[in-house]
């Protein structure tokens, strides 16, 4: 499992290890069952604090991603639909937010910017996506 964190980030480094481990969960590259590494074991290899891994761990146990038991680790939770879903949902509207702020920055339109968003769409649909 490849984390990368950056420094020069606004983002703090536990929310990074734990929106990458989402990611990898929700992309299929982690499945349900699979163990993570020790919270010890990935603050060394990313050369932290072992607290900024246990507070990432405990987000995604929090938010339904993992479960953790003591003395045996932390797995992969088998996921519901919904949940990712939601996820998903959540995603898009920020990845939408980044890009109305852009459209604003240009002065397009909401026509414009409905066309151009029905065309991509549109496009992705024809090839298969």
């Amino acid at each position: 499992m490849d984390i990368i964190i950056s420094n020069s980030s606004g983002e703090p480094i536990y929310s990074q290890i734990s929106s990458q481990i989402k990611g990898l969960i929700l992309n299929g590259t982690l499945k349900a069952g699979d163990a993570l590494p020790s919270m010890r074991t990935l603050a060394q290899q990313l050369r932290i604090s072992v607290i900024t891994t246990k507070r990432a761990y405990e987000d995604l146990e929090r938010d339904g991603f993992i479960e953790s038991y003591t003395g045996k680790g932390s797995f992969v939770k088998g996921q519901n639909t919904e949940l990712l879903r939601e996820e998903y949902l959540r995603q898009t509207e920020a990845l939408l937010t980044q890009v109305c702020e852009k459209a604003r920055q240009c002065e397009l339109s909401l026509d414009e910017l409905k066309e151009m968003l029905e065309l991509i769409y549109g496009g992705a649909e024809n090839e298969g996506l």
